[in-house]
C-alpha cells in the first residue's frame, strides 16, 4: 500500500510533512502540474462564466441566451486566466476574480428561483443578499445581506432591461461583496493558500477523515492509511511529548508547576470533570448546528449543559507508534460520553517550532478537510500555562483547510473570526482549567474543568 509522506516519516510529535505529487513522477508544486491545473481552472471558469452569461442574457430570448452564455465564457474565463497569471506560488487569486466567479454562480440561482417562485426584483435581492451575508458568517454582515439586498432590487425594479431575477441575484451578491470589502476591512474569513503543501503551513494539520463520520474510531482507521500500530486507550501518554517543546520568549517550562507538567505529559493520569458555560445568545445557533452537523460528523459535539456531563465524559489517547522503533507519532485525544461512546471532539495533538518558539496545533478532522487551532503558549505568573489563538504573531490561528485526496495538496483559509484560550493553572493543590471561546470577538463558551488524578489500582 502506498501513502503519503506521513507523521511516520518526521518527528515523534506528528507534525505531518511533504506530499507528493498527483502524477506518478511529478511532483507537486511542477510546473507540469501547475499548467494542467491552471487549465483546468481557466476551463472551469469558462462553463461557470458560460452559465451566467446565458442565465444573464435569457430576458432577452434564445439569442440573447446564446449570445450571454459565449461572453460569459469569454469574460469570466478571461478573468481567471489574468488573475492565475498574476497569482503568485502559495497566493489565492485576486479578490476581483472571486468577486466576478461569485456573481457568476448567482445569476443561474437567481433565474432558477424567478423561474420557480415568479418572486419579484426585491424579493429576488433580499434573499440573495442574504444568502451572501450568511456565508460571510459575521453578525454584521448578516445584517448588511439581506438589506442591501432589497436596496439593489428596488433600485432595479424600475429598469425593464435590468429587472430580471437573475440580474438581480447577480448584481446583489456582487454588490454586497464590494460594499463589505469597503465597510469591514478586518476580515474574518480569508483565503490563505492554495494548493501548496504542508510544509508551506507548518500551522496545519493535514489529516482529514476519509468518511462522513469522524467518530471515536479515527485514529484507528489513520494507522491503517499510514501503516503505523494502532495503540487504543494508550496508558501514561501525554497531549505532548514533552513541555520543553513549548519554549518560547513567553514561556519557560522549568517555571511550570510539575503538576502542570504532568497533566501535559501523562494526561491519562488524569480525569476531566467538564462544566459548560454558554452564553445565552449563542444556544439557538449552537443547538441547530449541533443537531444539522456535529452529531452527523461525530466531531465537535460539545455538552449544552451541566445535565449531559453527568452521562459521564469519557477522555482516552489513541496513539499511533512508529512499527520500528515505537515512537509515538501520532497523539489523539478523544473525548466521548461515557454511557454510550457518543463523540464529543477528537483531536490530533502536535508540537512544532517556528523562529524560537514553540507551539501546539491540534487538528481536528473533518470529512476531507482539518479545522486546525494553532496556539501560543504563555507562562501564568503562578506556574500555570496558557495557550491562545489571540496573538499578534503569524502562527497562532484557526485554519480550515481542504486536502487533495490524490495530490495531498493544500487549499487553506485562516478563520480569524475564532479565538479560543486554554488556561490551566494550580488552585488549592488542584489542576483547574478555563478553556474559553470567542466568535466575532464576542464571548460565547466556557468550559470549566476540575482535573484530578485517576485513583491508582487497587485503590
Amino acid at each position: 500500500m502506498t501513502t503519503p509522506e506521513s507523521p511516520l516519516d518526521r518527528t515523534p510529535d506528528g507534525k505531518p510533512g511533504g506530499q507528493p505529487g498527483s502524477q506518478p513522477g511529478v511532483p507537486a508544486g511542477s510546473p507540469l502540474t501547475q499548467r494542467t491545473q491552471r487549465t483546468q481552472q481557466i476551463v472551469t471558469a469558462g462553463v461557470l462564466g458560460a452559465l451566467g452569461g446565458a442565465a444573464l442574457g435569457s430576458h432577452r430570448g434564445r439569442r440573447g441566451t446564446v449570445l450571454g452564455a459565449l461572453a460569459g465564457a469569454a469574460g469570466l474565463g478571461a478573468v481567471e486566466a489574468v488573475a492565475r497569471a498574476r497569482q503568485r506560488p502559495g497566493q489565492i487569486p485576486a479578490w476581483w476574480a472571486r468577486v466576478a466567479a461569485s456573481g457568476a454562480i448567482a445569476a443561474p440561482v437567481g433565474w432558477a428561483a424567478g423561474r420557480a417562485t415568479g418572486a419579484g426584483p426585491v424579493v429576488v435581492g433580499t434573499a440573495a443578499g442574504a444568502v451572501a451575508g450568511g456565508l460571510a458568517l459575521r453578525p454584521q454582515k448578516v445584517a448588511l445581506g439581506p438589506v442591501l439586498g432589497a436596496a439593489i432590487g428596488r433600485g432595479l425594479a424600475t429598469r425593464p432591461g435590468l429587472r430580471a431575477p437573475a440580474v438581480v441575484a447577480a448584481a446583489a451578491v456582487v454588490g454586497f461583496r464590494a460594499v463589505s470589502a469597503l465597510v469591514f476591512r478586518d476580515p474574518q474569513v480569508s483565503l490563505l493558500a492554495e494548493r501548496v503543501t504542508a510544509r508551506d503551513l507548518p500551522f496545519v494539520v493535514p489529516l482529514e477523515s476519509r468518511t462522513r463520520y469522524v467518530g471515536t474510531g479515527y485514529v484507528r482507521d489513520l494507522a491503517e492509511v499510514l501503516g503505523g500500530v494502532y495503540v487504543p486507550d494508550t496508558k501514561d501518554v501525554g497531549i505532548v511529548a514533552s513541555l520543553d517543546e513549548l519554549e518560547g520568549p513567553d514561556f519557560a517550562p522549568s517555571k511550570a508547576d510539575p503538576l502542570v507538567r504532568e497533566f501535559y505529559e501523562h494526561t491519562t493520569r488524569f480525569t476531566l470533570d467538564i462544566v459548560p458555560e454558554w452564553r445565552t445568545w449563542v444556544r439557538p445557533g449552537y443547538l441547530l448546528y449541533r443537531t444539522l452537523l456535529a452529531r452527523p460528523l461525530g466531531q465537535a459535539n460539545v455538552p449544552m449543559n451541566q445535565r449531559e456531563t453527568l452521562r459521564g465524559i469519557r477522555s482516552r489517547i489513541d496513539t499511533i507508534v512508529h512499527p520500528d522503533d515505537d515512537i509515538v507519532a501520532v497523539r489523539g485525544w478523544i473525548r466521548s460520553f461515557a454511557d454510550n461512546d457518543e463523540p464529543i471532539y477528537m483531536g490530533i495533538y502536535t508540537t512544532y517550532r517556528n523562529a524560537g518558539r514553540g507551539y501546539v496545533s491540534v487538528g481536528f478532522p473533518l470529512p476531507q478537510a482539518s479545522f486546525t487551532a494553532t496556539l501560543l503558549p504563555k507562562a501564568r505568573p503562578d506556574g500555570g500555562l496558557v495557550l491562545t489563538s489571540r496573538s499578534d504573531l503569524d502562527q497562532p490561528g484557526h485554519y480550515l483547510t481542504y486536502i487533495d485526496s490524490e495530490s495531498r495538496e493544500l487549499t487553506s483559509a485562516a478563520v480569524h473570526g475564532f479565538a479560543e484560550q486554554l488556561d490551566v493553572y494550580v488552585r488549592d493543590g488542584e489542576l483547574r482549567a478555563e478553556h474559553a471561546f470567542w466568535v466575532f470577538g464576542l464571548p460565547f463558551l466556557v468550559l470549566h474543568y476540575r482535573i484530578q488524578r485517576k485513583p491508582k489500582a487497587g485503590h
